[in-house]
């Protein structure tokens, strides 16, 4: 994995602000901040995305993202936190290490992170049936 960004970050070999570092876990704030604190949790092992993470190192990382949020809400008075996570090229993934944004929120920041939805109440009955099938 020597061209993944992340695992260059994890190995010191590129610069980075890290917040905090477990034997499991990096944090860092993002270098494209769409809010003040705005962090990224990756695991230290090079997982492609949620498909591919195991249970385990999906557990580390949720638990850092818990301590993080706290961290941020002491330190930097964020009133909630946006966790948000993509996978694979359609789902917007642009660096192809699991990771975890973790995005502070603040009264008034005129963020707006979920999208309106064109789909129908009426398609979820169909939808409901495969997930289920």
């Amino acid at each position: 994995m020597a061209k993944c960004t992340f695992c260059q970050i994890v190995n010191n070999k590129m610069d980075s602000f890290k917040i905090y570092e477990d034997k499991n876990t990096v944090c860092l704030l993002d270098r494209n901040p769409i809010s003040k604190g705005h962090s990224l949790i990756i695991p230290k092992k090079h997982f492609r995305n949620i498909f591919d993470i195991d249970k385990e190192d999906l557990k580390q990382t949720i638990i850092v993202v818990k301590k993080i949020s706290n961290q941020l809400k002491e330190k930097l008075n964020a009133k909630g936190v946006n966790i948000l996570h993509a996978s694979g090229k359609v789902a917007q993934q642009s660096i192809f290490h699991f990771h975890i944004h973790l995005i502070p929120r603040y009264k008034n920041d005129k963020l707006d992170t979920w999208p309106k939805s064109c789909y129908k109440k009426s398609s979820l009955k169909e939808i409901y049936r495969k997930i289920k099938e």
